[in-house]
C-alpha cells in the first residue's frame, strides 16, 4: 500500500471535507482517503503510486486549492 499526502486550503467544516472526499474517489487508483479540514491534510492510498496531479486536479474541481506534501 502507497500513501501519498498533499495540503489543502480552504476547507473549513465536514461538508468540505465530503466535497473533496467525493471528488478525489473517482481518481484511478484510489483506494482510501483520510482528509482533515482541520489539519488541511489529505492522505490518499493506493496500491501503487497514484496521478499526483490527477489528484491536485480532483480536489480543484471540488473548489479547493491542494499541493502535495
Amino acid at each position: 500500500m502507497t500513501t501519498t499526502e498533499f495540503q489543502v486550503t480552504g476547507m473549513t467544516c465536514g461538508h468540505c471535507e465530503m466535497s473533496v472526499r467525493e471528488e478525489v474517489e473517482k481518481v484511478a487508483g484510489v483506494e482510501g482517503i483520510d482528509v482533515s479540514a482541520q489539519t488541511g491534510r489529505l492522505v490518499v492510498s493506493s496500491a501503487s503510486a497514484v496521478d499526483a496531479d490527477a489528484v491536485i486536479a480532483a480536489v480543484d474541481e471540488a473548489g479547493y486549492r491542494a499541493v502535495a506534501a
